[in-house]
């Protein structure tokens, strides 16, 4: 088979699906860390959400109690959906290579699903204003909704409310293995949120980050799961370029 022809055939095998933990503010984390953006300066407080990611890691609570207490402190705070919303949009920026790696895929045919353990109508706002109404538009966003009182009070409406996780992140990758000829599946995440889905993925990537909160990569290398690790999304996308073009195997990247 020759190199347009594999190509060709590729893109009709792959998905990328990527943690909404995965696309960088100028706080800290797009999407699934907007919840803790939100948190560390509206709720309360970095130490106290640092604290429940490890008793998530040491299983002594769930993802699901945790972010829900996290959430709570910023509506315990005073703090209107709406208001949460605009300090968002103001201070998000994406991370450094995703546009160029969202058109790469999208040039290629490659669908690029965004799977969030945050709140659809945050993620969609945002989204749209960092990369256009009609791009954010063309992507998938599978996440959590958000119900919002009389009041002005509002709370996270969990897709899966009786999971541990809130939003079981497997549920958006294990459909397609029941498939008669399954796509290769890139899963990229960063931290606890991206548990539940990190051992199903072809291609684990996993983000570094420089705050030292790498708590995915600590949970891979306990519970022995293979993955990439990787900065940002421009050196993520050489490696997938590589395995789309038929250079590499998902194998070879993972024995490297």
């Amino acid at each position: 088979m020759s190199a347009p022809e594999r190509m060709a055939q590729l893109r009709l095998e792959i998905r990328m699906i990527v943690g909404g933990s995965c696309l960088r503010a100028t706080w800290r984390i797009f999407f699934d860390r907007e919840s803790l953006d939100l948190t560390d300066n509206l709720g309360y407080g970095k130490e106290k959400r640092r604290q429940g990611n490890f008793d998530v890691l040491a299983g002594r609570m769930t993802f699901r109690d945790s972010f829900k207490e996290m959430l709570d402190s910023v509506v315990a705070a005073g703090h209107t959906f709406e208001e949460c919303a605009e300090v968002l949009r103001q201070n998000i920026k994406l991370d450094p290579g995703f546009k160029e790696f969202y058109a790469w895929c999208k040039n290629n045919d490659i669908p690029v699903i965004i799977v969030s353990s945050g709140m659809a109508p945050l993620i969609r706002a945002v989204l749209s204003n960092l990369i256009g109404e009609e791009s954010a538009n063309e992507i998938e966003i599978i996440a959590n909704d958000v119900i919002i009182h009389p009041d002005g009070k509002w709370e996270i409406k969990y897709r899966h409310p009786s999971s541990g996780f809130g939003h079981d992140k497997s549920q958006a990758i294990l459909p397609y293995r029941d498939l008669p000829k399954p796509p290769t599946l890139f899963f990229f995440g960063d931290g606890v949120s991206d548990i539940s889905a990190a051992k199903h993925a072809d291609l684990l990537f996993v983000k570094i980050k420089g705050d030292g909160e790498n708590d995915l990569s600590s949970y891979c290398t306990r519970e022995g799961i293979k993955h990439v690790l990787f900065n940002d999304f421009s050196h993520a996308l050489p490696v997938v370029q590589d395995i789309v073009t038929g250079k590499k195997t998902v194998q070879m990247v993972l024995d490297a």
